[in-house]
């Protein structure tokens, strides 16, 4: 019955936003969109989130958002009813129910916000879609900093952007009146074609490209994927060249490869779906030369992260079997054990990670998994700290739901969230301080050795106090330039390097 009454207020109240009711009286609310779509979000969220908490919970808290945009509105709980104020003044009480089924308890939150939208003009200016905005700002607020609901217009940009671009793949630069390619993607359509860093761009489609701005032949070198493209271009030896492309979806290059002496410096800025295929594809070239070389820097410093499953192929190229991370959930699909295969690559050839007080999520993934294992010494700073996944669900109205459903575990069992990678060396403390770690090491002596040792003996829960101790070790900050020169230095010396190493397993 109670369900039936709920139902019947909702068909009651109309599908018209911000319109005057039939009969001439106060505007009433689109309750069915608010409905399939709270639906929806609690049935998905439910089973889901980290912590077990019930829908009812979940709606009540959800609904002190409309207090957020209506600073008259007050809602509590007694005896099983619902109280809504506004203003001081009592709107009709709300039974609640007695179950914990989704779509009962977004029912309940259509009425309520029904009734109050009929006297709240705040929240008729508003309109609904900024009033579910608020419910899940407010639900969210209590659980973490990463679970949200994205509207419609921005979830729609958003999935163009995780789709990708179709195109050729290249970055271009203007030098006086021409288009020069800056930068060819592996593996693209243009690299396929042999086109080189340098080469001027002459036309597209038999359209002149001289005098022309990079964004305007970008969006001539941009279609629909599998449409064709003629390119014409002039190498730096004054040869013409014609070619004739396929236009597919190129990720963009997150891997830049540079060999520094005899050091190999590959800056990763993100894991998109080649990411790990250009790093492996790197080191093979780096080591396939005449001079191979001495030692790689993979550096991760204002890597915000990305695609998971890259980052841990990515740990995988230079790993033999082994654990790389774990995620751990409610949900069992969110339960997975992430595994390195026998074979790296560089197998005896010194790997140091650089990080800093921006690296994050995935990249964080990637650091850990290489220091844990003994394989690498990361130097740098404290990384953000974000070790949650979220899973995505598709809305009603065209909205996206990002629930947090895991926490990544590294290959030690401590928890990447909030802790982030702590370095084995550190350059945040300072010149003198720096040094001083880089002489202990040398004489065999790890300096960062308590700190790293409670780090990767903490366990979820992690205290905050505990936390900001690990974290106190080596304050998060920007990379800086003596990141790279104490990687090189590491490299240069091998018991340096090994005392570095050697940390993380002290006291296994």
């Amino acid at each position: 019955m109670i369900r039936i009454a709920f139902l019947l207020v909702i068909f009651l109240v109309g599908r018209a936003e911000a319109q005057p009711s039939p009969n001439g009286g106060a505007p009433t609310l689109d309750a069915g969109r608010i409905v399939s779509v709270y639906s929806e979000a609690l049935a998905f969220m439910a089973p889901r989130i980290l912590e077990p908490i019930p829908v009812s919970q979940l709606t009540l808290w959800g609904l002190k958002g409309l207090a957020a945009i209506d600073t008259n509105v007050g809602l509590a709980v007694r005896e099983g009813n619902l109280l809504i104020t506004r203003r001081g003044q009592p709107l009709p009480e709300i039974l609640l129910p007695t179950d914990e089924a989704p779509g009962t308890w977004a029912s309940v939150a259509a009425q309520a916000t029904a009734a109050l939208y009929s006297v709240s003009p705040p929240l008729r200016r508003a309109g609904v879609q900024t009033i579910i905005q608020a419910f899940f700002d407010e639900l969210f607020s209590h659980l973490d900093p990463y679970s949200r609901y994205v509207p419609p217009v921005e979830a729609a940009e958003d999935r163009a952007q995780r789709s990708g671009r179709a195109g050729i793949g290249v970055t271009l630069e203007r030098r006086g009146r021409v288009i020069v390619i800056a930068g060819v993607i592996r593996d693209s359509p243009a690299s396929i074609a042999g086109i080189q860093p340098g080469e001027v761009i002459l036309s597209i489609d038999g359209q002149r490209a001289t005098n022309q701005d990079p964004m305007t032949i970008s969006s001539l070198l941009a279609g629909a994927p599998g449409t064709p493209v003629a390119l014409t271009t002039r190498s730096r030896d004054g040869r013409v060249r014609e070619h004739l492309m396929t236009r597919v979806m190129v990720p963009p290059e997150t891997v830049f490869a540079e060999r520094n002496a005899d050091v190999l410096v590959l800056r990763v800025t993100s894991f998109s779906q080649t990411t790990a295929s250009h790093i492996a594809l790197s080191v093979q070239d780096a080591m396939a030369e005449p001079r191979p070389v001495s030692g790689i820097v993979l550096d991760l410093r204002d890597n915000r992260g990305g695609l998971l499953r890259q980052a841990v192929t990515a740990a995988d190229t230079f790993l033999p079997d082994g654990i790389i991370v774990t995620t751990a959930g409610r949900d069992p699909e969110a339960a997975h054990i992430w595994r390195s295969a026998e074979g790296e690559l560089a197998r005896n050839v010194p790997l140091v990670v650089l990080v800093d007080g921006r690296t994050a999520s995935a990249a964080e993934v990637l650091a850990a998994a290489l220091s844990d294992r003994g394989r690498a010494v990361v130097v740098g700073s404290s990384t953000v700290g974000k070790g949650l996944v979220q899973t995505i669900d598709p809305m009603p109205d065209g909205g996206e739901l990002f629930v947090t459903w895991s926490r990544l575990i590294a290959p030690l069992g401590w928890p990447i969230q909030g802790l982030g990678v702590l370095p084995q060396v550190c350059t945040s403390v300072g010149v003198d301080l720096l040094n001083r770690q880089i002489a202990a090491l040398g004489d065999g002596v790890q300096p960062m050795m308590a700190a790293l040792r409670m780090a990767r003996a903490s366990r979820v829960p992690v205290s905050p106090e505990r936390e900001l101790s690990v974290r106190a070790a080596c304050p998060a900050a920007e990379g800086r330039a003596a990141d790279l020169a104490v990687a090189r230095r590491l490299i240069a010396n091998p018991a340096a390097y090994a005392a570095a190493l050697f940390a993380p397993f002290a006291g296994r």
